[in-house]
């Protein structure tokens, strides 16, 4: 037995959220890429089950008022809200991680343009030039919609581009590709400072470590919930609306259920008080449900604690790629500072999606971006010390063989 199988043991033994993997449906292999789809909580299908059948096929419509469906949205959202440091009710639950940051986007530079002397002046949205390709589409069209130019720039950049003509900042929390973790506090700050509006990209950070979004004075977030909130394949996202701004977000899709009399009706638009202005269309109650069903696996654990045990595998993780692996083989993307990394580890190799097929025929189940990056994700509440070492040296024996 190998020194690092010995030092994986001892670091399980001692791991205090050991025992929620037990609250997973997971198989003999190691699952690496929950952050691109999380792993199915346990209790879930038979929460389902209960949803399908009595909710749907017994009650039927009554179930909008006797089993909560209406209120699901804020209600789900308030169970979200702590896992990224917001208060309630700033939190709404529904449609995709696009379409909330097409909401989002847009409002902002509604936002900014109502605001103060010289506010009509600003058009322009700064995007993170790296970001995912989605939300840089979003960003080309919200600028097209709103008359502004898009200027992408890193997020190193962003300062420095900031002017009185800059409306919105789309940023990218943790780097999808990388893995890097950018300084939310700081880069919201500068965006406040120069009379724009940041909307954060939470997606591959929210369930993976503290956000601090009231704490950092954010005003406008998305994320998704099938990552590392576990929330299933295509669950809702999530849309935060700082709580001093909801009486001034102003969505580019006002739909029946944001609006103040959402039965009334009317042929004109008032929008709903507080974050449910956020909302557009009927809920997608399934996924929903089934989301707040896998929310309740954080019963008892704080984003703190699986924060110190995702630091703690991904650093075991690069001590036994650096000692399994030949040198030069893999070059790693992911900074090695704790305040530059986020939940997983990006490998650059040659054949990267090679080795990725080779590793997931193995049991060891990653994913590969083009053109060469090799993505690992830690989810802390059931990926294990042995996993991680067994990751590692399945990796090192299929780029030997």
């Amino acid at each position: 037995m190998s020194d690092l199988t010995l030092k994986a043991e001892k670091l399980d033994a001692a791991d205090e959220l050991a025992a929620l993997r037990d609250r997973f449906v997971l198989d003999e292999g190691v699952y690496l890429d929950g952050n691109s789809l999380g792993a199915l909580a346990a209790h879930v299908p038979e929460r389902i089950a209960d949803v399908v059948r009595r909710q749907w096929g017994e009650l039927r419509i009554r179930s909008w008022t006797e089993s909560g469906w209406w209120t699901a949205p804020e209600r789900i959202g308030d169970r979200i809200a702590p896992l990224v440091g917001a208060a309630p009710g700033q939190i709404v639950v529904g449609d995709s991680t696009s379409v909330n940051v097409f909401k989002a986007l847009v409002a902002a530079v509604r936002m900014a343009r109502e605001q103060g002397s010289g506010g009509g002046d600003r058009d322009e949205i700064v995007v993170d030039a790296t970001t995912f390709p989605t939300d840089g589409y979003i960003a080309q069209s919200a600028a097209r919609m709103t008359g502004c130019a898009l200027r992408p720039v890193t997020p190193a950049e962003v300062p420095g581009a900031l002017s009185s003509r800059t409306a919105a900042v789309l940023l990218n929390h943790v780097d999808y590709r990388t893995g890097r973790l950018y300084d939310l506090p700081s880069l919201t700050a500068a965006v406040h400072a120069a009379g724009a509006y940041a909307v954060w990209d939470l997606c591959h950070s929210a369930g993976a470590l503290p956000v601090g979004l009231d704490e950092h004075g954010v005003g406008l977030a998305v994320g998704c919930t099938y990552k590392y909130l576990n929330g299933g394949p295509g669950s809702p996202a999530f849309l935060y609306i700082r709580r001093d701004l909801q009486d001034r977000f102003d969505s580019p899709l006002p739909g029946w259920n944001s609006h103040a009399e959402p039965f009334g009706m009317r042929d004109a638009y008032e929008p709903a008080a507080g974050a449910l202005r956020g909302r557009v269309g009927t809920p997608d109650i399934l996924s929903l449900l089934a989301l707040e069903a896998a929310l309740e696996v954080w019963d008892g654990v704080t984003v703190e604690a699986v924060r110190a045990k995702s630091l703690a595998l991904t650093d075991f993780f690069l001590e036994c790629v650096a000692a399994y692996v030949p040198a030069g083989r893999v070059e790693c993307l992911t900074p090695p500072a704790h305040g530059e990394r986020g939940s997983q580890v990006a490998l650059r190799c040659p054949d990267a999606g090679d080795v990725m097929r080779r590793l997931i025929e193995r049991g060891v189940v990653g994913d590969f971006r083009h053109p060469d990056v090799l993505r690992f994700g830690f989810t802390p509440l059931y990926v294990g010390f042995a996993d991680v070492e067994r990751a590692a040296r399945v990796l090192a024996e299929e780029l030997l063989g």
